[in-house]
């Protein structure tokens, strides 16, 4: 036999030996777990307060070279009631980029029924660069990040308020890079699963149990994908499409800014049906909305109140409303209100537009920039924001209330944003080739994350069902829908998943009685 043969043979072997750890190898590092901060636990019930631990976790900045240095992970638990029959950890992340899963536990008894509560510690965190874990921060103080936001137009139509804006994104970039420090080159989706990984080791489980919200869905898909063999439930409420959001960062936006655009002709029609009920529903809805629209984008319009209602403010508005159908009622009794304006029939306004004031000179800047911190990572765009103006003017004429919102948001920034070509970017393959089927559930009327985003999430995945549900705003788990919430925690106990084609409803629609 040839050397070439032999060593051939010798790998072959080699192939067939059980993987064991080697020895020496140190176990996973467990997590010290303690009191919670008494400003956190002040508007807990006192029986949950007792729940409550908190902790932090030491990972490394990059993954691939721990030499570099660490931060500290946030964590807080709440305890299984059971612990005599606890199942293990349920591992939670509640959206953005950016959002507090740390705070988040605190509100861990509303938003999961008995028989989870009972069987799992609930463990929320703040991912990297978020809140408590090693905030990311482009500002050293709170008058900086003034000094260069105040420049934003979030709907910019004149050529002086996309220069305004476009200039600004770039101050904002080399803010960040001055400031930030490294962290800023590992804030991808994949350094967070690695993190979450970890975090799984340390607190003694063989496999997760996961359940993300909105952008959470990301890093739940990405650690099904990446660590197959170590899942067990997967849930995943308000799906992105993780082959869209890392493979075609424009795309991704048109299709996201479509999702707000539908999304508020639902809630118009809903309310031109609802009589009464709705306070803007007199007449046809969609047109006088339309017509207040149209005008602001040719002259801002002074209100009753001596406030100034601007596009941007305006769309602002109307965008945050659409996340929450208890927001809804208000929205309308503001567009009423706007629209008397408009047509010289005023009546009072209840809110007001415009810029707040003059940040107090070298107060500390408390913030994080965690949202683009992720978002540029995650979604390749072109290497300049110049080609933003003519990608807003394409998208006009089927998003004409949020194409230059959704534009000139992560399409503008990420261009320019440091490290964003660089990034650690998890784009796929996507199968789940995990023991179990990962559950997804998708509104029908999901402003933020469209309903088709979790119709191809599940495809995507293969062994995947999505649980479909005939309702408004962003995400449904927690509260809003007696079926949904039913069915996920059935699911996370005892791994059943419901019948293909299951459509659940909201408990409330918009504008009931």
């Amino acid at each position: 036999m040839s050397k070439r043969s032999l060593w051939c043979a010798l790998l072959a072997a080699l192939a067939l030996l059980p993987v064991t750890a080697p020895a020496g190898r140190a176990a996973p590092r467990r997590i010290e777990w303690g009191s919670c901060p008494a400003g956190v636990l002040a508007p807990v019930p006192a029986a949950e307060r007792a729940r409550l631990r908190c902790g932090s976790f030491r990972v490394p900045i990059d993954h691939d070279r721990p030499e570099l240095g660490g931060i500290d992970i946030a964590l807080m638990k709440r305890l299984a009631d059971h612990p005599r029959d606890r199942i293990g950890t349920l591992f939670t992340n509640p959206g953005g980029p950016g959002n507090s899963g740390f705070t988040a536990t605190t509100e861990a008894y509303k938003k999961y029924r008995k028989p989870v509560l009972d069987r799992f510690d609930v463990l929320g965190f703040d991912p990297r660069g978020v809140g408590r874990s090693a905030p990311l921060r482009c500002f050293r103080t709170a008058e900086d990040k003034e000094r260069v936001l105040r420049d934003f137009v979030s709907s910019p139509v004149t050529g002086a308020q996309i220069r305004a804006d476009l200039t600004a994104r770039r101050d904002y970039a080399r803010s960040c890079r001055r400031n930030a420090g490294p962290l800023l080159y590992h804030m991808s989706t994949k350094d967070t699963v690695r993190d979450l990984d970890l975090l799984r080791a340390a607190v003694g489980d063989t496999k997760l149990d996961f359940v993300g919200y909105s952008y959470g869905t990301l890093i739940g898909a990405s650690y099904a994908a990446m660590y197959p063999d170590r899942t067990r439930a997967i849930v995943l409420d308000g799906n992105v499409d993780p082959l869209l959001r890392t493979g075609n960062g424009v795309e991704h936006e048109r299709e996201h800014g479509l999702g707000f655009e539908d999304a508020l002709r639902a809630v118009l029609a809903r309310c031109a049906a609802s009589g009464p009920r709705c306070a803007f529903s007199s007449g046809d809805p969609a047109a006088k909305f339309a017509e207040i629209r149209d005008r602001l984008r040719r002259h801002d319009l002074p209100m009753p109140d001596g406030s100034v209602e601007t596009l941007s403010g305006f769309t602002d508005r109307v965008a945050q409303a659409m996340w929450d159908q208890k927001s809804f009622p208000g929205l309308m009794t503001d567009l009423r209100a706007i629209y008397s304006a408009l047509n010289g029939t005023a009546v009072p306004h209840g809110g007001k537009t415009g810029r707040a004031g003059n940040t107090v000179p070298r107060k500390p800047y408390t913030g994080d920039d965690s949202y683009f911190g992720v978002n540029c990572s995650d979604k390749p765009f072109p290497a300049t924001n110049d080609y933003v103006p003519e990608v807003a003017r394409r998208w006009e004429p089927e998003q004409p209330t949020f194409a230059r919102w959704q534009a000139f948001n992560d399409a503008a920034q990420c261009p320019v944003w440091p490290g964003a070509r660089t990034a650690d970017r998890y784009s796929g393959p996507w199968h789940n080739f995990g023991a179990h089927p990962v559950l997804t559930f998708g509104n029908y009327f999901d402003p933020a994350t469209p309903y088709a985003f979790a119709q191809r999430t599940t495809r995507l995945l293969g062994k995947a069902r999505l649980v479909s549900v005939n309702a408004y705003g962003h995400t449904i788990l927690g509260g809003h829908s007696r079926c949904a919430d039913r069915i996920a925690s059935d699911y996370l106990v005892h791994l059943r998943v419901p019948p293909r084609g299951t459509v659940c409803t909201a408990d409330r629609q918009p504008f009931d009685p």
